[in-house]
């Protein structure tokens, strides 16, 4: 499985921006991937920076691409 940081570079490299790691723990989520709790964070319901929808699509496609999704 790929790492946060590995996506960030994938992205960054094909698209030339940056993600927001809490944007790619959206889009694991979403798809069902597992992923442990952060202590950092405020609830486990809601999300401060929720994941959009257009950069949803980037990294999905990202994440394919490093063998995460189908």
């Amino acid at each position: 499985m790929a790492t946060y940081k590995q996506i960030q570079e994938d992205v960054r490299q094909r698209h030339g921006w940056a993600v927001k790691t809490c944007w790619i723990a959206h889009v694991k989520e979403q798809n069902g991937l597992g992923m442990r709790t952060a202590p950092n964070r405020h609830s486990p319901d809601a999300r401060v920076h929720p994941c959009p929808v257009e950069v949803k699509v980037v990294i999905e496609d990202s994440m394919r691409r490093l063998g995460m999704l189908r």
